[in-house]
């Protein structure tokens, strides 16, 4: 550890800048505009597909402004296709793990860059600690794990004034009281008809029919996954009704999708793990259907303003939604849901299980009469 950085149990006490960095730089209100600005991301796809509008506000507030977003790095190619994204930084320390000499270094390198303010986006200790070492003037975050003294503008949060992920990202462009502009852009992400058709020939796939895209996986946890057998009898109905039907996800979806392939489904394509999140993109961007867990797919079909049915259970729709007019959400109205948690702790999974095939299907029908033929390779967003 290099010299000088207090040990990890001792970091809170001894973590204090020198006065000049408590400081904020003079002129830094709400006229200031700035020239650089350094973003720590999240760490889920969906909640770096959620920060877009956050980012986008930013340009609107400071149109010359390069902002760099420094973020796990499976996140990179959801990030550089966002216009407003200068450059991504790979953020190389994994999850829960504080490697302080190497945040230090980390941070020592970006102090070079000049930035002149630094948003915070997730609520730890950890997180903070880069932009705090790059002496980085303005340090902006919701105070999160105590982290006055890392963050120089520390924020309160008001959960029931930004009861949404996405308002309280954007909160954090605003100055300290300034307010978010209502009503707030969603996320938008576009695909070229050329992008597209470059993921179709890699996976040998047409859109000679209507295509319905499942999403069937959830990062988070098993508690925000709708059963297997579920997916496989709507999979079969909408076979029926002339439907084409993709499973996308990544390598660790692949088992739940072979179940679904193999309860009746032969005719499907299990995609999951053969693709990248750029082919992912592409793929929904293909869909006259979506249907998906709660799960960063989710938000980036949303994000495409694809017609979507997105599955909640042990997740809330009032926190974070899919944020597009094309998307309905299904629930049901149990006193232990939304709980929150990886994995039922009650262990009877009811607010998945007694959403049925048949309860999906009834709210199926307008979105599947509205989408019958399939889009043309020409199409584009």
């Amino acid at each position: 550890m290099p010299a000088g950085i207090p040990a990890p149990d001792a970091l809170q006490r001894r973590v204090m800048p020198a006065p000049a960095l408590v400081t904020l730089r003079k002129g830094f209100d709400a006229c200031y505009v700035m020239k650089k600005i350094l973003v720590i991301g999240p760490s889920w796809v969906g909640d770096t597909m959620l920060m877009q509008p956050m980012l986008l506000r930013l340009t609107q507030r400071h149109p010359a402004c390069q902002i760099d977003v420094l973020a796990p790095p499976w996140t990179a190619a959801l990030l550089h296709a966002m216009p407003e994204v200068h450059e991504v930084i790979t953020n190389p320390f994994p999850h829960g793990a504080l490697r302080l000499g190497a945040r230090y270094q980390l941070g020592k390198k970006l102090h070079s860059a000049q930035y002149d303010q630094a948003i915070v986006l997730p609520n730890s200790l950890k997180s903070a600690l880069v932009p705090f070492f790059a002496r980085i003037p303005l340090r902006t975050g919701f105070v999160g794990e105590a982290r006055y003294g890392l963050l120089n503008d520390a924020r309160k949060l008001s959960k029931t004034t930004l009861p949404l992920m996405v308002e309280r990202y954007t909160q954090l462009a605003e100055d300290k009281r300034g307010k978010i502009p209502r009503p707030l852009a969603n996320p938008r992400l576009e695909v070229s008809a050329a992008q597209r058709n470059t993921t179709l020939q890699k996976l040998g796939l047409m859109l000679d029919k209507p295509v319905a895209v499942f999403c069937p996986g959830a990062e988070y946890g098993p508690a925000k996954r709708w059963p297997a057998a579920y997916f496989a009898e709507i999979a079969q109905r909408l076979q029926r009704r002339g439907y084409a039907v993709w499973l996308i996800g990544s390598a660790k979806d692949k088992e739940v999708s072979d179940k679904i392939i193999a309860l009746g489904n032969s005719e499907c394509r299990n995609l999951c793990g053969s693709t990248d999140l750029t082919d992912a993109i592409a793929l929904l961007s293909c869909a006259q259907l979506v249907i998906s867990n709660d799960s960063g797919l989710m938000h980036l079909a949303a994000a495409l303003d694809r017609p979507m049915l997105a599955l909640f259970g042990s997740s809330s729709p009032q926190f974070t939604p899919p944020l597009s007019p094309h998307a309905k959400v299904i629930k049901l109205d149990l006193k232990c849901s939304p709980c929150f948690k990886r994995e039922c702790p009650l262990g009877h999974f009811n607010c998945m299980k007694q959403l049925t095939p048949d309860l999906v299907w009834e709210k199926l029908q307008c979105t599947i009469s509205e989408n019958k033929q399939p889009l043309t390779t020409e199409h584009t967003e």
